[in-house]
């Protein structure tokens, strides 16, 4: 082999060490980007199902209108929904719950449906459990609830319910009084799921442009029906979690059946005569998959003014 060969091969050795050098690196820079995007997405999972779904919210609203009658001024309101105990939701978290609802001292409690998550069947003591807290709950005027679709089929729903001192409002409506004889309408409809609502029967011999309303729903498209032909001022809704999984300044990315034109935390809903403030609950447990982001479990809690 002559010198000019040799010095060939050598450059051509030192050519193939390069190369393999460079794509050694390649292989590490790639490998680092996989294990980062991993670290990511393992993050966020984690995170959606551990922390996101703890770490009870208050979330606090002020509600004024000319049409609340004077002394229901500050009249205090808390609502809570979709517990779907079973999910991410035990006894222990429920006794985080009541604490949280009794030390706001509400003068008037809502649940607005769907109280234990579809598929779980309660073990031996868990409905006396469930009924026991939930009557700890405590209020001035009472508590009320509606149902939610996984609760027409829950055959320990309205025994829970009834066993916990709450008053069911099954498409129907109720007086609600408060210092002294001028009081304001409490409506609560049935679920839209398998024809249920009947928004007639709710209204029933009651003249809603005489009274200060507050209409209680499952699923906050129900809306557009209940404010049809009837002055609502105060609606209160649940069902869509406000999506479950939210990305900031967008909102809900999950928009369920019934919660897909209103699935966020507040709108404004008017029709030629009137304005209703509708506010849809974030709820407490987890629908389908044990996950939330951007949006912990809460209770909302309303402050009536008049204006």
């Amino acid at each position: 082999m002559t010198r000019e060969e040799r010095n060939k091969e050598i450059q051509e050795e030192l050519k193939r060490k390069e190369e393999q050098k460079e794509t050694l690196k390649k292989v590490g820079k790639v490998t680092k980007i996989v294990l980062i995007i991993v670290l990511i997405i393992s993050s966020f999972i984690l995170y959606a199902r551990f922390v996101s779904t703890s770490f009870l919210v208050v979330r606090e609203y002020k509600v004024t209108s000319p049409n609340l009658p004077t002394n229901f001024t500050g009249f205090k309101i808390v609502q809570f929904s979709d517990l779907y105990y079973g999910s991410t939701i035990d006894t222990e978290d429920l006794q985080d719950i009541v604490d949280k609802i009794n030390e706001l001292k509400p003068d008037l409690v809502v649940f607005t449906g769907d109280l234990i998550a579809p598929n779980y069947t309660l073990e031996d003591g868990e409905q006396e459990n469930i009924t026991n807290l939930l009557k700890s709950i405590t209020s001035t005027v009472g508590k009320y609830a509606v149902n939610g679709n996984n609760d027409i089929q829950n055959e320990v729903f309205e025994s829970i319910l009834l066993g916990s001192d709450f008053k069911y409002l099954n498409n129907e409506s109720d007086f609600i009084y408060y210092q002294n004889q001028t009081p304001i309408l409490l409506s609560g409809t049935s679920t839209l799921y398998q024809g249920n609502a009947d928004v007639t029967k709710t209204f029933q011999d009651k003249n809603t442009n005489a009274y200060y309303t507050i209409s209680l729903m499952h699923e906050p498209d129900q809306i557009e029906t209940i404010v049809a032909n009837r002055k609502i001022d105060l609606a209160l809704a649940g069902h869509s979690l406000n999506g479950q999984i939210r990305i900031p300044r967008i909102g809900a990315i999950i928009h369920p059946m019934g919660a897909q034109n209103y699935p966020n935390e507040h709108y404004l809903v008017s029709t030629t005569s009137n304005t209703t403030e509708l506010f849809v609950s974030g709820g407490l447990g987890t629908d389908t998959a044990p996950f939330r982001l951007f949006n912990h479990p809460s209770i909302n809690f309303y402050r009536l003014y008049k204006s």
